[in-house]
């Protein structure tokens, strides 16, 4: 059974989309099992992955966000049936966002390739430091004056096609209970998260070279009033002993990125830098 461990280290400068909750990742084509929990156990391996994205960096209470997943296929039920868990930890300006997770899918053989579907359940953490805040009026009920925080519980949703290891093609949504966390004793406050829809796919072109691959990847997603869409491309060299892959990623009227990543001694590393385009 073959274990693989990713490390995705993204230093970027990019844009959080108004009224969409979730962090973007440069290195989303790495993170499958995070956008789509139908992707869980697809591998066939035990997968683990971390991401750390530092967003723009330099500025004062910038936001910064570190995923951690893991899953595998069930081995003592069938290899259709795969299992993870993970952690993500989201902080910008006075808030900070935390999500524990719990995942299944299920994969049936169809058409020479799998169907997959997926559930996920978390618990969501939201705190607020309303300590720090500065209105000209210090009595305004809008804002808490301490740090609050409170719970509330998530589930999300996803279907995933996948073609051997030629192309895939998903469709994934967050946050399907649109949870509204209620902050501090008082409940006074809350965070309302909306539902966040993903579609993401995927193609590897392969050349006479079977060293050399290109990798084409593109995610969008929506909360039906913002949205956010990335394409990229990777061109990888996997040789006997060095394996090595460069690319860039494009997200229109946002940012232009990037990626480059190598593996060591059986860890696979990635790094991305994302430059605005737009305002």
């Amino acid at each position: 059974m073959k274990r693989l461990l990713l490390l995705v280290v993204s230093v970027l400068m990019t844009i959080r989309v108004c009224a969409q909750y979730d962090a973007a990742f440069t290195n989303y084509w790495a993170l499958q099992s995070y956008f789509n929990p139908a992707a869980s156990g697809l591998d066939g391996q035990i997968d683990v992955r971390g991401a750390y994205s530092m967003q723009l960096a330099g500025f004062k209470n910038a936001p910064s966000t570190m995923l951690a997943t893991a899953d595998m296929p069930l081995f003592f039920l069938s290899p259709r049936h795969g299992a993870g868990l993970g952690f993500m930890n989201d902080k910008i300006g006075l808030f900070a966002n935390k999500k524990l997770y719990l995942q299944y899918a299920y994969h049936q053989p169809l058409w020479g390739g799998r169907l997959s579907v997926g559930a996920r359940v978390g618990l969501l953490n939201e705190t607020f430091d309303g300590s720090k805040v500065v209105t000209i009026d210090s009595g305004d009920p809008a804002f808490a004056t301490s740090e609050v925080n409170g719970t509330g519980f998530d589930v999300d949703f996803g279907l995933q096609y996948t073609y051997k290891s030629r192309w895939y093609a998903g469709l994934s949504t967050m946050h399907l209970t649109a949870p509204a966390v209620k902050l501090g004793d008082d409940k006074m406050h809350q965070v309302k998260v909306n539902r966040l829809y993903y579609l993401t796919g995927g193609y590897t072109l392969t050349f006479k070279q079977p060293q050399y691959a290109l990798y084409t990847t593109a995610i969008l997603r929506t909360d039906m009033q913002a949205w956010r869409g990335d394409v990229t491309a990777r061109l990888a060299y996997n040789g006997e002993k060095i394996h090595l892959y460069g690319g860039l990623s494009y997200s229109p009227t946002v940012s232009v990125a990037i990626l480059f990543g190598t593996t060591f001694h059986g860890i696979q590393i990635g790094y991305s830098y994302e430059m605005y385009t737009g305002g």
